[in-house]
């Protein structure tokens, strides 16, 4: 008997859950579509029989995890294919140098770059803006902006101009503070301070009166061990383990405000990629959002293993609370004279704002449920 009235209730339960669902169904129209399920509905080409080789260039020597983030997508591109498109990748120098792999792959010498588009600042302000903003987007907001409110279609945009097509290519998260000889806490310290860093927080740091050089990474150890500069960052903590850093410094100022999220991007020959058969276009196109997904998961998996090695030997500092806000006020300042002068800037910057804007009140609202360890979050700690 309890039996038979405990399957009346469930019978009972699922009709009730199907009509309540069925009357909001009439109610409100489906909440949030996936755009891809028409195109995906519509198969109108055949599986290519063609092998296709290409090359890959990058401003990345082998030691660093870039290379092995850009190699990754290059055998997620050769295992979904079958190896009918093969990409081969190249570090740094072993076909041209580092910074010219843009201009190699936009006049036809390789195929495919894998690069951090801040290098190119020079080309165009805006690369900066798909590389990382000083106080803006992290990997979340990168990955929504790009995937979801416009961005790729800027990224291609810009891109295009050069002849490329361009994805996002690599996700790593936030960025490292500074490795330095001297403690920075409070915004009189940076003054004077020689610094190593690139994009537009190094024109943020000479504004507050730094000087500011953008050593490539092979040179960073030297110029710190030398005293020729005082303080210098590069990247995450994993990627900065091999550099040694913290074999010659003492501290390490936090945050990395510079870089929330350090955004990669893969480009493409145009005239080689509008070549592809329809069927590789899809591989290289989800082989790449596959890298930008395991880029972040593997880089930040390896970060707290490479804090615990650093802090055998520097001290972590954090700037105050006001430094900081004023950081963030002259940051401010900077990328709205940014966005005066260059107008694919401004497109880039004002669309990212809108959704950091749109997307606060989730943030608030979401906010207090960190996953810190037990101890620590009934120790009062609920937010990041």
């Amino acid at each position: 008997m309890k039996k038979a009235f405990s399957s009346m209730l469930c019978i009972a339960f699922v009709l009730c859950f199907l009509t309540t669902a069925a009357f909001a169904a009439e109610k409100r129209e489906k909440f949030g579509t996936d755009k891809r399920t028409p195109v995906a509905k519509k198969i109108d080409f055949k599986t290519s029989t063609e092998t296709i080789r290409w090359k890959m260039v990058m401003p990345w020597d082998k030691g660093i995890l870039f290379y092995d983030i850009a190699a990754h997508f290059c055998d997620s591109v050769r295992l979904a294919s079958a190896g009918r498109l093969d990409i081969k990748p190249f570090s740094a120098g072993e076909l041209v140098p580092a910074m010219q792999s843009l201009d190699a792959v936009s006049q036809g010498a390789a195929q495919v770059g894998h690069d951090w588009p801040g290098y190119w600042k020079g080309k165009n302000e805006a690369f900066n803006a798909f590389a990382s903003v000083p106080f803006g987007l992290d990997a979340e907001g990168y990955n929504i902006w790009l995937y979801e409110r416009g961005g790729l279609e800027l990224m291609q945009e810009l891109y295009g101009k050069f002849n490329l097509f361009a994805l996002p290519g690599g996700q790593c998260g936030q960025e490292m503070g500074l490795f330095s000889s001297k403690r920075a806490t409070k915004m009189e310290d940076f003054k004077g301070m020689r610094v190593r860093t690139v994009g537009w927080y190094m024109d943020i740091l000479n504004n507050l009166g730094a000087s500011v050089t953008p050593l490539p990474a092979g040179e960073i150890y030297l110029a710190l061990e030398r005293g020729v500069i005082d303080a210098a960052e590069f990247s995450t903590p994993a990627m900065n383990v091999p550099l040694g850093f913290d074999e010659i410094t003492k501290y390490v100022i936090q945050p990395g405000v510079h870089q929330p999220g350090i955004q990669c991007a893969l480009f493409f020959n145009k005239d080689a990629y509008d070549k592809l058969p329809q069927d590789l276009k899809w591989i290289v196109d989800i082989a790449a959002k596959e890298t930008q997904l395991w880029s972040y998961n593997w880089s930040n998996s390896l970060n707290p293993e490479a804090i615990r090695l650093f802090k055998k030997k520097v001290e972590f500092v954090k700037m105050d609370t006001e430094t900081m806000i004023e950081f963030r006020k002259v940051t401010k300042t900077y990328l709205d004279e940014i966005k005066a002068k260059f107008p694919d800037a401004k497109k880039a910057l004002e669309s990212q704002e809108a959704f950091i804007q749109d997307y606060a009140e989730w943030r608030e609202i979401r906010g207090g449920v960190t996953p810190w360890p037990y101890e620590t979050y009934v120790g009062g700690k609920t937010m990041e």
